[in-house]
């Protein structure tokens, strides 16, 4: 399908947990070969929603769609054929310590495809050579770094070819340098791959240098502020809580020199 076409549509969505609300009336579009931002101040519900996204939560009320089609409107079987163009990576790489890297990027093709264990060893490998770890998979967890525990979780989570990725909070726990070396090589997949991603990010050095649109989600409103470009958000957002958040080094830096 080409770029720019609505791929995922979150329609009137509430999220909950049981009568507590934590936001309502969530109303935007991501469109096929976005980078798209899911951003706001601690506890708004970022990663609430990305769960809401990824099928792992019911919604109080509204609806999710993919290509148009209702994911909880649709048989089970449907669901799992939607799910299956999707790859995940969770904030701490959630890799099995007790498997080498190799391992880990071939559970999902063991699982999921009919290869031969020869056909999965090549595969594996290409996978882990595309997020710069060629040579490393017979390494486990434990004896690499963070920023390349975050690659290998990405190998995994490309396993399948999908054709949406989704990130929470990709560069939690790692330095300037190798976040910066994250966000490249999510672009650069974006571009290889041809993929729609969605991140949830509150880091601002991030947001400017992958996304290509957002939803600004606030914990006091319990609702979206904002969507849309976040660098033309950062210039023309009207409400003021869009604006701080997304020019707060500018704001501290004038509160350091005012001070």
């Amino acid at each position: 399908m080409a770029a720019g076409v609505p791929c995922i549509e979150v329609r009137n969505l509430t999220m909950a947990y049981g009568s507590r609300v934590i936001q309502r009336d969530l109303d935007f579009t991501v469109r096929r070969g976005d980078v798209f931002i899911i951003m706001g101040g601690s506890g708004c519900g970022k990663s609430t929603l990305l769960r809401h996204l990824i099928g792992l939560m019911r919604p109080a009320r509204g609806d999710v769609c993919y290509d148009g089609q209702s994911f909880w409107a649709a048989e089970p079987e449907t669901r799992q054929k939607i799910l299956r163009r999707f790859g995940v990576l969770y904030q701490s790489g959630a890799l099995w310590s007790s498997m080498t890297l190799a391992e880990n990027v071939a559970l999902p093709l063991g699982e999921y495809t009919d290869l031969t264990p020869a056909e999965i060893r090549d595969l594996v490998s290409y996978k882990l050579a595309l997020v710069g770890l060629a040579g490393f998979e017979e390494f486990y967890p434990s004896e690499i770094s963070g920023g390349m525990r975050k690659r290998a979780g990405l190998a995994r989570a490309m396993a399948l070819d999908p054709e949406v990725l989704f990130f929470d909070e990709p560069s939690a726990g790692l330095d300037p340098i190798s976040s910066r070396r994250l966000d490249d090589l999510i672009l650069e997949l974006r571009d290889s791959l041809g993929a729609t991603v969605v991140v949830v990010t509150h880091e601002l050095a991030s947001i400017f240098a992958i996304g290509s649109d957002s939803v600004f989600l606030d914990a006091e409103a319990m609702t979206m502020l904002a969507t849309g470009d976040p660098k033309r958000l950062a210039k023309d957002a009207s409400h003021p809580t869009v604006r701080r958040f997304l020019t707060r080094g500018e704001w501290q830096g004038e509160v350091s020199h005012g001070a």
